[in-house]
């Protein structure tokens, strides 16, 4: 069990004022033990820890799912949940992950669900995760949602995982490049200026180009330093307002080749979240709302409002996605099919395994395709680069003849 330490502030039965500290494992029980002592609680406050910033931990991703497994695991074997958030509590060896379990645990022995224990720390389960969990503790189906919940965060981070995996190379092979071309324009193309003063001719436009662009470098590159930071920002400035968010991903949607893929992911996230719901026995409406939770993408986050909208008036859901159009056609095929058939939760389980398929064979193509044509965009610059100074000294040299 977590302790706590807590400052408090209590009038005792002559009325004057006490403060001290007690350490306690909840502010409920720092209360009783002072009514036990016969002091009135005026003021009970946690202690915060300032932990220098080289020892701070961050709960990742894969702690989330390490978490969600065990705790599925346990409520599974039918576990109190207060008691599986304490053996979950004592297994983990990361303290920042002890103490969130603490808390959740503490949390749920006040009273609070833990639907909204994970509420109050939106920063780290997302309103999905939230929203699944107030599904199963309010249809009293948490030990069948939560293996749904532990498939969907593993899958995720599989798929991420990868994606990161097959990119690693071509990032490092761009970075690589780029950082050439630099050195090349820095520290080779500046020795050809004395050269070029040497034979007292006029330099050619070209090489005159390569001559001021190595100029600026070695006086102002260090500002490229900033790009990085400026794409970062710009990007960050587009998630202020929703009509940003919307216009973004529109705009995404509509990239050759990437808009696609960014489609299929999408739908992948989507069918294996209503999948989920609509096999664990959530009401389709519910579902639809809490999968769309689910969407990053904004343009088919909204696109899901006027399909749950259709779906409240009357319309199938397959129906629906057919008349919104944004999906996939085999996604609102396969849905009017799972609806004839009663059988839509584990049509869409398969899905979103077709969808994730294609996005890792798509990702797959796209890095194989990156890596020759990197390597051929880097030869023609350092190539152009050689050939114009050497181009321009040959031609000065006939001049001169």
């Amino acid at each position: 069990m977590a302790i706590h330490q807590y400052i408090y502030q209590a009038c005792d039965i002559e009325g004057n004022t006490v403060e001290g500290e007690l350490s306690a494992e909840s502010e409920q029980e720092v209360v009783s033990t002072l009514q036990n002592k016969h002091l009135i609680p005026l003021k009970v406050e946690q202690q915060t820890k300032n932990i220098p910033l080289f020892r701070q931990q961050s709960i990742k991703n894969r702690d989330l799912i390490d978490f969600t497994e065990g705790l599925t695991t346990l409520v599974e074997a039918r576990v109190p949940l207060d008691r599986a958030l304490e053996l979950l509590a004592h297994i983990t060896h990361k303290k920042v992950v002890q103490d969130l379990i603490e808390d959740l645990r503490r949390d749920v022995k006040e009273g609070k669900s833990l639907a909204d224990a994970l509420q109050i720390r939106s920063s780290i389960f997302s309103r999905m995760y939230v929203n699944m969990v107030h599904a199963g503790e309010e249809g009293g189906i948490l030990e069948k949602l939560l293996p749904k919940l532990s498939e969907f965060l593993s899958a995720a981070e599989e798929a991420k995982r990868t994606i990161l995996s097959a990119l690693i190379y071509p990032i490092i092979l761009g970075i690589v490049g780029f950082l050439s071309v630099i050195l090349l324009l820095v520290f080779v193309v500046p020795s050809f200026a004395t050269l070029f003063e040497d034979m007292g001719s006029s330099i050619p436009p070209s090489a005159s180009f390569l001559l001021n662009l190595s100029d600026w470098l070695i006086s102002y590159g260090w500002t490229l330093v900033g790009v990085p930071v400026l794409v970062w920002f710009g990007w960050r400035q587009l998630d202020k307002t929703p009509a940003r968010q919307l216009q973004r991903d529109k705009i995404l949607l509509t990239l050759p080749l990437f808009g696609n893929l960014i489609l299929q992911s999408e739908s992948s996230r989507f069918s294996r979240t209503l999948g989920a719901l609509l096999g664990a026995g959530i009401p389709l409406l519910k579902s639809l709302h809490i999968a769309k939770e689910v969407m990053e993408n904004k343009a088919l986050s909204t696109s899901l409002d006027h399909i749950e909208e259709s779906v409240r008036s009357g319309v199938s859901l397959g129906t629906a996605l057919v008349n919104d159009g944004k999906f996939p056609i085999l996604l609102a095929q396969l849905v009017i099919v799972g609806e004839e058939t009663g059988r839509t939760g584990a049509i869409l389980d398969k899905l979103a395994s077709t969808f994730d398929a294609y996005v890792k064979q798509q990702t797959s193509r796209l890095v194989t395709l990156m890596e020759p044509l990197l390597i051929l965009i880097l030869g023609v610059i350092v190539g152009g680069i050689v050939i114009t100074m050497l181009s321009a000294i040959f031609s000065i040299n006939e001049l001169n003849y």
